[in-house]
């Protein structure tokens, strides 16, 4: 008898601005217990400025950091790293978890890109989530200036803060209540010193299939999106309007279905939504109430791409069970994309 397939291994994408502090915090997480067997991808520019006791360089391309650490620059080079590890995996190399920092400069689209569409990349890792960092002392100066920052932020499952301790509790507060609008799904958290606990970082997605109950309210956090969506009718509303701020293009939202829907038909609407306007969706994830199927369907995009959907174990304990998705979109306006999805959805109600 083979033996089972080994389960997917989990994988941590750390964004940020230059400066945010993304190195530092990766060194105090790779100390930590929980990381230990991890491997570490790196996209950045100039030279690898992680801790050279955790560094040992064996030739001219690759970088092994705690047995494990291959570097990166472009997308065909993560692939080839990630099949490299996958056989490494395969000759008995503890590896449980990656993690691939990308260059301060970086738009991470093209990174969860290739997570969701290498065939064989699919069959041995999950993307557990984004983390972006943000410079609290910088961060409101380079939104203002930086379109690649706002992304960073937009597509983030955490937004951690650093740095806070160099800027005033009312300057601190006034990046809060910018990062909370441009993303009210992601947690907001703090690095102290580039300290944080992992359990605060890890496990963000749903695509754990060794996990019982997937932690849908958390990945998708609806709540939280209902509770912005009254925010910005009462004061948030110039984050909208303001021209200079390139935030003011980018909006977040939740559409909830109470009834079952056709697979087949929603996922036709949502190919010629990301084949037409793929460049203005910066990120679309849901759970599905589909017909015929009993346990929920969890769908995760980014602009052109869609990662396969999954099946997960089962609906979490005292869920309504209604389809939910999270748009995250660019120049594309909100009641555009809603008004095409509800017409789909009544229609697709009239023919059964």
């Amino acid at each position: 008898m083979s033996a089972p397939p080994a389960p997917p291994v989990p994988v941590t994408v750390l964004t940020g601005f230059l400066g945010a502090g993304k190195t530092t915090l990766l060194n105090r997480l790779l100390r930590h217990p929980d990381l230990h067997d991890t491997a570490v991808l790196i996209n950045e520019f100039g030279e690898i400025g992680l801790d050279h006791l955790l560094v040992e360089r064996l030739d001219g391309d690759t970088i092994l950091l705690n047995a494990g650490c291959l570097c990166c620059t472009v997308r065909g080079d993560l692939v080839r790293a990630l099949r490299d590890l996958a056989q490494r995996i395969e000759q008995g190399h503890a590896i449980r978890r990656v993690v691939v920092e990308t260059t301060g400069l970086a738009d991470p689209a093209p990174i969860l890109q290739t997570l969701m569409s290498d065939p064989l990349v699919l069959c041995r890792y999950r993307l557990d989530g984004v983390i972006t960092l943000v410079d609290a002392a910088t961060g409101m100066a380079t939104l203002d200036a930086q379109t690649e920052a706002v992304k960073q932020a937009a597509v983030a499952d955490r937004l951690v803060l650093t740095k806070t301790d160099l800027v005033s509790p009312a300057d601190l507060a006034a990046l809060q209540a910018r990062l909370a609008a441009l993303n009210p799904g992601a947690p907001l958290l703090i690095a102290r010193q580039g300290e944080i606990a992992p359990a605060e970082l890890l496990e963000c997605g749903l695509y754990d299939a060794t996990r019982k109950q997937p932690e849908v309210r958390r990945w998708l956090d609806a709540e939280a999106y209902a509770t912005q969506e009254h925010e910005h009718a009462h004061g948030h509303g110039h984050h909208h309007h303001d021209p200079n701020r390139h935030d003011a293009r980018i909006h977040s939202f939740c559409v909830t279905f109470d009834e079952p829907l056709p697979w087949d038909g929603l996922a036709t609407w949502l190919e010629v939504l990301t084949m037409t306007r793929g460049e203005n969706v910066l990120r679309i994830k849901g759970i599905l109430n589909l017909v015929g199927q009993e346990k929920p369907i969890a769908i995760h995009g980014v602009q052109h791409l869609f990662h396969p959907p999954v099946q997960l174990s089962d609906w979490p304990a005292g869920d309504d069970r209604r389809s939910r998705l999270v748009f995250i979109l660019r120049d594309l306006d909100q009641a555009t994309v809603e008004k095409g999805l509800r017409a789909f959805a009544e229609s697709a109600k009239a023919l059964r």
